[in-house]
């Protein structure tokens, strides 16, 4: 089973993809975040494999937020979702130390396949 919070800022996409894994067998979701600040709270609460991390939030973005939790939680996945260039933005969160990068208009299973090919990271 990979656990995973969903972080973004726009409820109505972030219940969407709470209900679509929530359907998925193998995945359960066990904590939501609408900005980069409440999102480091769950993953460090919680513990999640993999997070799904928004790039663009208010109060605290999903970059420096991914920067954070690779710095102090480097065993959780983080899998970036934009809007924004892939390109570029994709870069920009492998950089702070996302495992993977998708766009949001990007098939489900591209998202699915993303999320069972970063997590849960091996056993020490």
């Amino acid at each position: 089973m990979i656990r995973l919070v969903v972080v973004d800022d726009h409820p109505a996409l972030r219940r969407s993809l709470v209900g679509l894994l929530s359907m998925t067998d193998g995945l359960e979701v066990v904590g939501e975040a609408a900005n980069g600040l409440d999102a480091i709270a769950q993953v460090q609460q919680l513990r999640p494999d993999v997070v799904l991390m928004d790039v663009t939030m208010p109060v605290l973005g999903g970059v420096e937020a991914t920067r954070r939790l690779a710095a102090e939680l480097p065993e959780v996945r983080v899998i970036g979702l934009s809007m924004h260039d892939p390109e570029h933005v994709g870069a920009a969160m492998r950089a702070a130390g996302a495992a993977a990068y998708v766009c949001k208009d990007a098939p489900p299973a591209t998202l699915l396949g993303a999320i069972r090919g970063v997590g849960p990271a091996p056993a020490p």
